[in-house]
């Protein structure tokens, strides 16, 4: 009988930490979610030689610019094209530009995890009668603790946006259009812009016209 009891008992408290443990799991590791656009007609990589450019000129012979087209010329280096070092000379051109928004508030209501809908539910509001709910977000929340019953806070949400085009040059016929899209509290491109050039060229090109959501991985502290 007693042996029973025990079971029991160990049985109860596996119930009980089992999703906090999960939850402490995935506040070590949580990333932020890019989503992503592509449109395309691209030909089959053939060795076709490539130049990025930038699609704003103020962005144009910046280092920090020439920093993120490293990124994109090794990807596709990658896949079988050719980094031409002259533009004229290029049979793709490949255009880029990025951007930080300034930034909008969030207000999330926290409640207690026995009583919101799943494990530490939040239910965030992004404007009048809209919605979401789902777990807690070490990442966009700042790795902040419950407040336990209804509590409330608000914080800074940030916009960054990748913008990718590639036209044939001697025609100027677009094969290529993607766009990866990021929610941060981060607006530091440095950290961004790389993970949007990462999201953008997972699984390259992808389908044309469909949208998926990838996850990359958080800012390092």
């Amino acid at each position: 009988m007693t042996g029973s009891k025990d079971k029991s008992s160990k049985r109860f408290k596996l119930t009980i930490f089992t999703p906090l443990a999960f939850l402490a799991l995935g506040a070590c590791a949580s990333p932020f979610r890019a989503d992503v656009q592509r449109f395309e007609a691209l030909p089959p990589a053939q060795g076709q030689s490539f130049a990025v450019v930038a699609a704003d000129p103020e962005l144009a012979g910046g280092l920090e610019f020439a920093q993120y087209a490293a990124l994109v010329e090794q990807r596709l280096a990658d896949l079988g094209y050719q980094r031409s070092e002259d533009p004229a000379a290029a049979q793709l051109i490949v255009s880029m530009d990025y951007d930080v928004d300034k930034g909008r508030e969030k207000v999330v209501a926290d409640y207690d995890p026995f009583y919101s809908p799943g494990f530490y539910g939040s239910r965030s509001f992004y404007g009048r009668h809209h919605y979401r709910y789902g777990f807690y977000d070490p990442f966009l929340f700042g790795g902040a603790g419950f407040s336990g019953y209804g509590g409330v806070r608000s914080f800074t949400v940030f916009t960054t946006e990748l913008d990718l085009k590639i036209d044939r040059k001697v025609d100027g016929e677009r094969l290529f259009e993607g766009k990866a899209e990021a929610q941060s509290r981060s607006k530091n491109l440095t950290y961004l812009v790389p993970n949007l050039v990462e999201a953008m060229f997972t699984d390259f090109p992808g389908n044309s016209g469909e949208s998926v959501r990838i996850s990359v991985a958080p800012e390092k502290k």
